[in-house]
């Protein structure tokens, strides 16, 4: 059974997304505080999703959201009330998977939940054709795990499904609404901008090694450029 942690100061709130979560089958616990939800994360490795709001006591959401990234991939969703472009770019950049502004449709939700959950690993088993090398950068697709000279590469979930997506389609370019549909999901409310944000980032944690690999064909999208690297 997934584990959902619900992140929301609101009782009645979070009282009814967990009675709701769990009648579509997911274990939810709950949290009220900011300082709370990151203990709960680090005493509770494996839970499937996290549902933060921004607006919390004592440590605010976007805060508890930049700590958890230090030590966790785990997928987010964000829930707020503030519905400014700027602060979803901004949510989005520091790790969030997704922002929903509220009020919302728990129906809404659901799916969601259900998107970001059907992108999380099935095993962990690792066999020779779910790992894509180039040079010394390598990306393990069912661990989910990307590996550079050897050393783990710390990538929120967002930026493993990009990367992995145009590697495994070397030289195939994808406009930005190609990448934002495959990655993000149909359902996905915000713009484009969202993976100029996350290629920067990518780019940023590769390093100078591989700064040509994720080339920009400009008016169009991207491409993971692979003949570059040939022998």
């Amino acid at each position: 059974m997934k584990k959902i942690l619900v992140v929301e100061d609101d009782k009645e709130i979070n009282n009814l997304l967990k009675d709701y979560l769990t009648e579509q089958g997911y274990s939810v616990f709950s949290a009220f505080q900011g300082l709370e939800a990151i203990s709960i994360i680090r005493e509770n490795k494996d839970f499937s999703m996290i549902i933060l709001d921004l607006m919390l006591p004592f440590q605010s959401g976007d805060k508890v959201l930049s700590k958890l990234r230090e030590f966790s991939d785990v997928p987010v969703i964000v829930v707020s009330a503030k519905d400014t472009v700027q602060t979803k770019i901004d949510i989005i950049r520091m790790g969030a998977d997704d922002y929903i502004t509220k009020p919302f449709d728990l129906r809404e939700l659901l799916v969601r939940v259900k998107s970001l959950i059907r992108r999380l690993p099935q095993s962990t088993e690792p066999s020779a054709e779910n790992i894509i090398e180039v040079k010394s950068l390598k990306v393990m697709l069912r661990q989910r795990k990307v590996l550079l000279n050897n050393t783990i590469l710390d990538l929120t979930p967002k930026e493993f499904d990009l990367l992995a997506l145009l590697m495994n389609n070397l030289d195939i370019v994808f406009t930005r609404e190609q990448l934002l549909d495959k990655v993000w999901g149909m359902d996905y409310v915000g713009g484009t901008r969202t993976v100029d944000i996350h290629i920067q980032r990518l780019r940023k944690k590769l390093g100078t090694s591989f700064e040509d690999m994720l080339q920009t064909i400009y008016g169009i999208g991207y491409k993971a450029c692979g003949d570059i690297y040939e022998d």
